[in-house]
Formats: structure tokens, sequence, C-alpha cells
């Protein structure tokens, strides 16, 4: 259970890095800011076409007598609204990453900066980046997909639908909200998609502890935008643990000419990396 704390702890790093560096925060603010108002257009056509939906697709009932015919498609619209959502939350990232990937990318190399060590650099151009960033959110999509409908039909099992399947269905977004972020540090060390699966998976506990509290978060409108920027920086900060680039570091700090480059003289600049964005 420690490993909950330690990923909420990440969380909360993120949000500080951003506090203390105004500019970055402005960068990040801004694909979060257009991404926002494409998914609120489509929540609120959603919001209105969601009882129409669930009329067309329950013809059977049309002949129930109320109140059963209220309750279950009240019910089923709700159901309607709440996958919908659940596709937002994880969407929202994806889509946001994808629109801000130079914004991020340079985030989270200056995370790393500030860290110590080297900056890992893809060395791939932009439209390279952008066609592996879309890759493999679809590929995580497919699996939230796959999740959302299974969750969707046990959501119509009496109590457990109501109880359990809500409590699964924010894990299940926590676990792959978390991924798509830590893809920005990860995507740059070259790690694919199913290695950082794996790595993940190793460390369940942290990633929902990470993932679970800015889903709930990213529910409250306006709230995601303002957060994502310092959700990239937290998850390069948990990526860097996951990958044990900090177990280096420490090691790299008590070997002798640590820090040192070229006959003991400092490394420039503390890493190899350059920001993409001015600095």
């Amino acid at each position: 259970m420690r490993d909950l704390g330690v990923g909420f702890g990440y969380l909360v790093k993120g949000q500080k890095w951003v506090a203390t560096h105004g500019r970055w925060f402005g960068f990040g603010l801004l694909p979060g800011l257009v991404t926002l108002v494409l998914y609120a257009g489509a929540l609120v056509g959603l919001g209105y076409g969601a009882d129409d939906l669930a009329s067309w697709a329950t013809p059977f009932a049309d002949d129930w007598s109320s109140p059963w015919l209220t309750a279950f498609r009240g019910a089923l619209t709700a159901l309607v609204f709440a996958f919908g959502l659940f596709l937002a939350v994880i969407t929202f990232t994806a889509v946001t990453l994808l629109v801000g990937q130079p914004f991020y990318e340079s985030l989270s190399e200056e995370v790393d900066r500030t860290e110590g060590g080297e900056v890992p650099e893809s060395g791939l151009p932009l439209w390279r980046e952008l066609w592996i960033s879309a890759r493999d959110s679809l590929r995580v999509l497919v699996r939230v997909a796959f999740y959302g409908i299974l969750l969707f039909a046990c959501g119509f099992i009496p109590v457990v639908g109501q109880t359990v399947v809500p409590v699964l269905g924010f894990c299940v977004s926590g676990f792959f909200l978390a991924e798509e972020l830590t893809a920005v540090a990860f995507q740059r060390r070259g790690v694919e998609l199913k290695e950082r699966l794996a790595l993940l998976r190793g460390r369940r506990l942290a990633v929902l502890g990470f993932g679970v509290p800015l889903t709930l978060a990213f529910i409250v409108p306006f709230v995601a935008v303002f957060l994502m920027p310092g959700a990239v920086a937290g998850a390069t900060l948990m990526a860097r643990e996951l990958g044990g680039e900090n177990d280096r570091d420490d090691r790299d700090e008590t070997s002798p000419g640590a820090g040192r480059a070229d006959g003991g003289l400092p490394a420039p600049g503390g890493g190899k990396g350059v920001p993409h964005l001015p600095r």
C-alpha cells in the first residue's frame, strides 16, 4: 500500500515543479485549452442526445408501463453518458498530448535537466514522433474500449453495477491515464508500448496512486487543463524511477568523477538535451 502514496507523491511533485517554473506552466496550458473546447462541445452534444440514443437502442421497451420504462431508459441514459465521460477522460490526455507534443516533450526534457544526469532525446523528426504517439494512443484506446465495454455490461448487474463497477472504472482510467502521461518521457528514451506497460504493471499500486486521483480531478471542468503541465512533469519523475534512472544517478554521484566529463571537467549543461522551445 505504500506504493499508492509514492504514486500520489509524484503527482504532487509534478504540480510543485510547474509552480516553480511558471513559463513552462504557461506553455503546457495551450494544448489543453484547445482540446477542452472540442471535448466540451462533444459532451454537451452527448448530454442532449443520450436519451434519444437510449430510446432508439431499446425499441422493445416502448410498450412498458411507467415507472419501469422511465427507470430503465433513465438508467441506460446515465450509463451512456458515463461511458462517454469515461472515454473522454482517457482520450482527452491522448489528444492533448498529441496536439501539444512539442510543448510537453520540451517540458519533460526540462524536468530531466533539473533532476540531473542525461537528458534523453528520441532523435526523431517531429512527424515521426507524432505518428508513434498517435499509433500507441490508438493501441491504448483499443484496450480501454475493451475494458469500457466490459464494465458497461457489468453495470447492469444489481448492486455490483452501482458500487464495484465505478471503482474498477476509475482504476482502469487511472492506469491508462498514467500510461499516456509517462509515454512522453518513455518515448524519448525509446521505450516501446509493450515494455512501458510491463514497467507500469510492475508498480501497479504506484501507477494507480498517480493516475486515479488525476482521473477524479479531470472530471471537474477546466481542472484537466490546469493540471496537465504538472501531470506531465510528475509522470516524467515517475518514469525516471520506473526506469531505474534515480538509482543510477545515486550511484554516479558516489562514484569517482561523478558529474564530470573529459578528464574531470563539468559536463556542459548537466546533460546532452536541448529543449525544442526557446528558453
